[in-house]
């Protein structure tokens, strides 16, 4: 992951225009337990502040490639934030926090050091598609929530 200043995905002429003025969550797709987080998420989210978009998307590869993360290796998830890009733990503990209480208790999880957090995420993230499984096809949400899912 590299860090980068706030909106950079703007002006790297390699990630297509999109509309960042909400946040936007980039996941895999292909991953059972990253969708039904997902769908969970649209369904908690009621003032729709959350934008999702699947990795495999040529939008969500290339912003992988601008933060420096492997394409095909979906192991985090991105939360852009105000143009600011969180992984792994933070942007997982951001996304609850935003979603109000109960969830913001997730936040919590702060109180850990950092690497204890990643690695504990990164422990989820390498066992997800042997517990949880994967899909053949790419994530297709509800079209009540079509308009929030980019790609």
């Amino acid at each position: 992951m590299v860090p980068r200043e706030a909106y950079s995905h703007r002006r790297d002429p390699a990630v297509p225009s999109f509309p960042d003025d909400k946040p936007i969550i980039v996941f895999d797709g292909h991953c059972v337990f990253c969708s039904r987080g997902m769908r969970a998420i649209l369904a908690l989210d009621k003032a729709g502040q959350f934008r999702l978009l699947p990795a495999q998307t040529p939008l969500g590869e290339a912003l992988y490639r601008h933060y420096g993360l492997g394409s095909g290796d979906y192991e985090s998830n991105i939360l852009i934030e105000d143009g600011v890009a969180r992984f792994k733990a933070d942007g997982t503990m951001r996304m609850a926090e935003r979603l109000g209480w109960p969830w913001k208790i997730a936040g919590l999880g702060r109180l850990l050091p950092r690497r204890w957090a990643d690695a504990l995420y990164a422990l989820v993230a390498r066992n997800r598609l042997k517990i949880f499984g994967r899909s053949d096809v790419c994530y297709r949400p509800d079209p009540a929530y079509a308009g929030r899912v980019l790609g």
